[in-house]
């Protein structure tokens, strides 16, 4: 059975509830530092951790009176705690609760991300070596060239997949900062120690120079990392697609009992897994976009940016770990198809020794343009009349004086082509 992708770990992260349960940390954790400095009573802090809960309900109520939602959730808190809460968000503006709680936020669901991407670089790691010496026919231009692997194949996707991978660690150890700065920047009610006290217990770092708001181009790299994660599944799946053909039939994505291609066709296995991914993968390049236009505000701050990056910070994360999650799975229960890629490899008249041919004749003296015109007029025969090009070339009679036959039989032998894997594999850290 398809796993179903149950949303409920990235999902709750990015709730509601959970977006006013770091705004209240934040609010306490100033508090214990105002306690800390002998500013208000040190049971003040703690006092609201016990009264205060996040009522969603009742903010939701507020913000329809006073259209701030920040002000809604101060005031629902000050509601619960009474005379605790007279020192509640003392020098703060709304965008030191809002940036820091979102690079929380982003801080826990970026642990998510890179579980699935260690996850499915194991998966593709495990693939390259179990297939590393299938042989498949090569392709460039959709064209039959020289053969690999499959292994290979999977080796570029698991060593793209780690360069993905350290890429999507930098950029969410880039959005890992906060700001307790004030209004624009200047810490003019709140010193630059409540900051440091703050996004310590937060797990987060300073941001060096904040405005109001944090600068947008740490949310934009993210963004930009995650389309870019998302567009390599995109290549991968796209792969798996082609070579899911009917004319091809050498991969084919799981096809699950009781599972239908068609409403009208009985017959059909459709990859709807990779092209769902290719799909959502373009979403994700569009939210990346929309990251980029959200750099440039007015002055210190204006919210053009809010409103979209409620959407796309939540919602790209979320996608990303459903592609990397369902990708993987694809990955797992991939059907292989050594028959056919066998098949394929033979269904060329054997047209892929060419350059070998070519590159032997230079070595025994031929002139290259030469022995590139005759390995090429043979090759074109082989391909218009059907006939083996092994066959054309132990007839023609130049190659025959230059390439003693013995010789020639060893051009025609399909693990002289493929006898460097190791080395690749061996580059690469696969054993």
């Amino acid at each position: 059975m398809i796993p179903r992708y149950t949303r409920e770990e990235m999902a709750q992260i990015w709730s509601e509830e959970n977006r006013f349960r770091w705004w209240l940390e934040i609010e306490i954790l100033l508090l214990e530092y105002l306690a800390n400095k002998n500013i208000i009573p040190p049971e003040t802090p703690q006092n609201l951790r016990k009264k205060a809960k996040i009522n969603l309900e009742r903010i939701r109520e507020l913000e329809k009176i006073n259209r701030h939602e920040v002000i809604a959730f101060v005031e629902s808190i000050l509601e619960q705690v009474g005379e605790d809460g007279r020192y509640l968000h003392f020098g703060l503006t709304s965008s030191d609760l809002m940036d820091t709680g979102l690079c929380c936020q982003i801080k826990e669901a970026g642990e998510i991300l890179l579980k699935d991407m260690e996850k499915l670089e194991n998966v593709l790691r495990k693939k390259a070596v179990e297939f590393k010496y299938t042989p498949m026919m090569g392709r460039t231009h959709g064209m039959h060239a020289e053969p690999i692997t499959l292994g290979v194949k999977f080796a570029r996707w698991w060593e793209e997949t780690k360069r993905n991978r350290e890429r999507l660690r930098k950029a969410l150890e880039n959005a890992r900062y906060g700001k307790i700065s004030g209004a624009v920047g200047t810490y003019t009610h709140l010193e630059p120690e409540a900051e440091e006290f703050i996004l310590s217990r937060l797990g987060l770092k300073r941001e060096p120079v904040s405005s109001q708001i944090l600068p947008r181009d740490r949310f934009a790299e993210l963004l930009l990392t995650f389309s870019l994660i998302a567009t390599s599944l995109e290549e991968f799946s796209l792969e798996i697609r082609h070579l899911q053909r009917t004319e091809v039939g050498e991969l084919e994505e799981p096809f699950t009992p009781g599972q239908k291609g068609s409403s009208a066709m009985p017959h059909k296995r459709n990859p709807i897994l990779c092209e769902r991914i290719c799909g959502l993968a373009r979403l994700l390049r569009g939210y990346a976009l929309a990251s980029l236009e959200n750099i440039p505000l007015w002055h210190e701050r204006d919210i053009s940016h809010s409103s979209v990056e409620r959407i796309i910070i939540p919602d790209s994360f979320i996608l990303l770990d459903y592609l990397l999650t369902k990708f993987s799975w694809i990955m797992e229960n991939l059907k292989v198809n050594k028959e056919k890629m066998m098949e394929n490899l033979k269904a060329s008249g054997e047209i892929f020794y060419s350059q070998k041919l070519m590159l032997t004749l230079v070595e025994e003296g031929m002139d290259r343009k030469k022995a590139y015109e005759l390995v090429q007029g043979l090759a074109m025969e082989s391909l218009n009349t059907g006939v083996s090009f092994r066959e054309k070339v132990f007839e023609n009679s130049e190659i025959k004086k230059l390439i003693p036959r013995e010789k020639l039989k060893r051009i025609f032998n399909l693990d002289s082509l493929l006898e460097r894997i190791d080395d690749i594999f061996s580059r690469i850290g696969l054993e």
